[in-house]
């Protein structure tokens, strides 16, 4: 089994950082390639950059002429784009918000999601509603920390665990890890918070395995149908 994974953003060191997450993650016989965009945002925090990665991620995957891949792994945290993919693509593909917080759900009644800077939680409540999993998040909680600061790891710990005491204290019996960046975290902190800590690259990984695995796809009625070809109408005169 082959898996893409896409970065929603233009640095290849956090590419390279995810990708050894969803390794890890992974089954026996299944396969990790990472891809980054050529263009786009050089870390994806807000609502322009999130829209840029988005048209970004979806030109990457529309150019690819690599081998044939299973399944793809989205792994922006709230970044816009999943409807668009799942449309483009012949495969399933799984977004780490809406898999990090459904895997959540799954571990307690209410979940609470830490991420990197309050300017990106308005989008990620929204990701979250529209995959029709915001009702049990307790909390969005922002460290203060850019993603491009997180590779400073006491200084990310530290920060993670302040945020995570707000969201335990606004009731989440489950944390999300809210940020591709973070991957790895969970293994650190869980202990210390007393709370299971999911994170999304994992369980996005996870997931595209046992979709390919059950021989499910995405749904071709409806919402995620094939638009038709459009005709070119325009230089016509009106009639």
């Amino acid at each position: 089994m082959r898996i893409i994974v896409t970065n929603c953003n233009t640095t290849r060191e956090m590419t390279e950082e995810i990708v050894r997450g969803a390794r890890a993650a992974a089954g026996p016989g299944t396969t990790v390639t990472g891809l980054t965009p050529a263009w786009g945002p050089e870390s994806a925090e807000g609502w322009l950059d999130s829209y840029l990665s988005a048209a970004a991620v979806l030109d990457t995957l529309r150019s690819y002429d690599g081998p044939p891949y299973d399944a793809v792994v989205m792994a922006g945290f709230g970044e816009h784009g999943r409807e668009g993919v799942r449309e483009l693509v012949d495969v399933p593909v799984v977004d780490i918000t809406e898999a990090a917080a459904h895997l959540a759900c799954l571990l307690g009644r209410r979940y609470g999601v830490v991420t990197t800077l309050d300017r990106s939680r308005g989008q990620i409540e929204d990701s979250l509603e529209t995959a029709g999993v915001g009702r049990n998040c307790a909390a969005v909680v922002a460290t203060g920390l850019g993603v491009l600061d997180l590779d400073e790891a006491e200084r990310t710990r530290a920060a993670f665990l302040t945020a995570a005491e707000r969201a335990r204290e606004a009731g989440a019996e489950v944390l999300v890890l809210g940020c591709a960046g973070m991957t790895g975290l969970q293994q650190e902190v869980s202990g210390k918070l007393g709370l299971p800590v999911v994170d999304g690259v994992g369980a996005a990984v996870r997931l595209a395995e046992s979709l390919v695995a059950l021989g499910l796809n995405t749904s071709r009625a409806g919402g995620y149908a094939r638009p038709l070809p459009k005709r070119r109408t325009w230089g016509r005169p009106l009639s």
